[in-house]
């Protein structure tokens, strides 16, 4: 009698063979998953490494996203000559071509309704055009480290003629080189060498540090980024501040 086995019995062992069974897979799951957190100052590179993982091991941007990337490079054109062009001023910069002093004026008359719509007029583009062609603006740019502009200024303005035809899409390589403010937490997921890598990146600008104390738990891996050009530029919220005494 003490040999005998009831169905109840049959039943808990398979329920627990079924328990283990799960708790073992979950158990690999999880040692195949990595958490990493990005975080650093703004503009050290941070979105810019998720974007490089979304390219490289996600098969990239699809046309559809791409062309939702469209107005941030038109904006992001935009924002680098005004940027140029204020700076002018505080510098002590005259321009080459003293007619391109009604093209400053005519930039910051077009630029507010353009970036509204996410479009880059023809007209906004021939200012834009004319004011990166002249010799003053170029002296300008070559002591961007005296004020803030994007990294990707020479890049979207060199290349003007493209950028501002009708049918433009941007490239893979346009999209990566965007610049765009992060506010909270973005989540990237992609798989290397069958591990399932999680990537967050939040936001670096002081308003958005606070927000950090609450991604560490479970991290495999904490990545600062630090742009190695950072050491002499100034700070994207405080003009005052020269990047590395942040970090230092």
């Amino acid at each position: 009698m003490g040999c005998t086995v009831s169905a109840e019995d049959k039943a808990a062992a398979e329920r627990s063979k079924m328990i283990d069974k799960n708790l073992r897979e979950d158990g690999e799951k999880a040692a195949r998953e990595v958490k990493l957190l990005l975080l650093g100052a703004g503009e050290s590179g941070k979105s810019t490494i998720v974007k490089q993982m979304k390219i490289i091991h996600e098969d990239g941007y699809s046309e559809d996203e791409c062309k939702q990337y469209r107005a941030v490079v038109y904006s992001n054109t935009i924002q680098s000559i005004m940027a140029i062009v204020k700076a002018m001023s505080r510098l002590n910069i005259d321009y080459k071509n003293p007619a391109r002093v009604d093209d400053a004026q005519q930039l910051f008359a077009l630029a507010a309704a353009a970036e509204e719509q996410g479009i880059l007029p023809e007209d906004l583009a021939n200012v834009i055009r004319r004011l990166w062609a002249d010799r003053g603006i170029r002296s300008c740019f070559a002591r961007s480290r005296e004020y803030q502009l994007n990294d990707s200024a020479a890049y979207y303005l060199n290349d003007l003629e493209r950028i501002a035809k009708a049918d433009y899409i941007p490239t893979q390589q346009d999209v990566l080189r965007t610049r765009v403010k992060t506010t909270g937490i973005v989540e990237t997921h992609f798989t290397f060498k069958e591990l399932h890598f999680k990537m967050f990146d939040v936001g670096g600008q002081r308003s958005e540090r606070k927000k950090w104390i609450h991604c560490f738990e479970g991290v495999t891996a904490i990545i600062f980024c630090v742009a190695l050009s950072a050491y002499d530029l100034m700070l994207a919220e405080d003009e005052e501040m020269v990047r590395k005494n942040l970090l230092l």
